[in-house]
């Protein structure tokens, strides 16, 4: 261990696809919108249970996902958050936070998009910067240890 800066930080958990509290997660996302199914317990009551089971029965409206963001070389700029995502021309989600993934070499940015273009082969999608259009991946695994193989050693 030692000391990093803030940024590293942020840069880190971007490539790990993992989310902050009050800009992934917040009260008015979801459980299941924000990916949050692996920490849930149904072992006994909580505030809450009946909406998530019943969300669980027809699935969450939006999705938390990463974007690989095709940088303009000679007008870069990453996404800081509250970017509209386009999807075949139309606003259909918005950014929550993101930047450059140093490490990886790439420009990331997480947001919400409906569910049923949270899937892999979705193609399509733009995140206006700074008013300019461009071009996103839908990046469904971390782009650093996608298998957390790193993690565990």
């Amino acid at each position: 261990m030692r000391l990093f800066g803030f940024r590293a930080l942020i840069t880190m958990r971007l490539e790990k696809n993992f989310g902050t509290w009050f800009r992934e997660y917040r009260p008015i996302y979801t459980p299941l919108e924000a990916g949050m199914e692996r920490a849930m317990k149904f072992d006994h009551e909580f505030i809450g249970r009946a909406a998530v089971e019943a969300e669980m029965k027809t699935g969450p409206a939006r999705k938390l996902v990463m974007f690989k963001v095709d940088v303009d070389k000679t007008r870069p700029a990453d996404v800081i958050g509250d970017e509209p995502v386009f999807h075949d021309g139309k606003v259909v989600g918005w950014i929550t936070s993101g930047g450059y993934a140093h490490f990886s070499g790439v420009s990331l940015a997480m947001g919400y998009i409906p569910a049923e273009l949270a899937k892999s082969g979705t193609n399509g999608f733009e995140i206006e910067i700074i008013g300019n259009m461009r071009p996103a991946t839908l990046q469904l695994e971390p782009v650093l240890d996608p298998s957390g193989s790193r993690m565990r050693a």
